[in-house]
């Protein structure tokens, strides 16, 4: 496993480097995001997809989240109604997650829809604006508690790795909110650290 600093401006080429050398032989990349590590591959790479999950020992049929720098990249990803769009890109980048219609990408392991962020990371954006949209499913083994260091990823998970970008610390704190859009009227599935505006008609949980 080859671990790059990924804390400043500075960092932001090398790393790019190193996300593109370990997607291109299937690799999985462990990174931080801004609540605790993903673990990132490409969402169509249906084999490095099947890894993560081998990883994780993560059930098959549990959908990877997926983040992008902007909603014109989830484009290819997912389906966004434009009444959707406007909103989403009103508050994005924030801690809320949505479920949409998926565009058949890997990670959302045969289902129709796919969850998908824009992170309120600013430096993890602009690797995504350079490398294009990953997953970032939590790097941890499945029930196992989120990394907030990345000593935790090294030493849990860091046999399955091709690259740890070494953030630091991550803030942890509350998971990010999930918004169904595909629903009518839209709902939470999940509570977390944002909460809808009520022009947006979001059914609680």
């Amino acid at each position: 496993m080859k671990r790059l600093p990924f804390t400043a401006e500075s960092h932001l080429a090398g790393a790019a480097d190193g996300v593109r050398a370990a997607l291109a032989g299937g690799g999985i990349v462990a990174l931080p995001t801004e609540t605790f590590y993903g673990l990132a591959v490409r969402p169509d790479d249906e084999t490095a997809v099947r890894r993560v999950y081998a990883l994780k020992g993560r059930p098959a049929d549990r959908a990877l989240l997926v983040v992008a720098a902007s909603t014109a990249q989830l484009a290819p990803w997912v389906r966004i109604a434009s009444r959707w769009r406007a909103r989403l890109e009103a508050v994005w980048p924030a801690p809320v997650t949505v479920v949409l219609a998926s565009a058949g990408a890997a990670a959302a392991a045969g289902a129709t829809t796919l969850a998908v962020r824009v992170p309120a990371y600013p430096l993890l954006r602009e690797l995504l604006a350079e490398v294009g949209p990953l997953t970032a499913t939590s790097a941890n083994a499945s029930g196992a508690p989120a990394c907030t260091r990345p000593d935790d990823v090294a030493r849990a998970l860091g046999h399955g790795l091709a690259l740890l970008l070494d953030g630091g610390e991550t803030p942890g704190g509350a998971a990010t909110t999930l918004l169904d859009l595909t629903a009518e009227p839209p709902r939470v599935l999940r509570s977390g650290a944002w909460r809808p505006p009520e022009s947006w008609g979001v059914k609680a949980v």
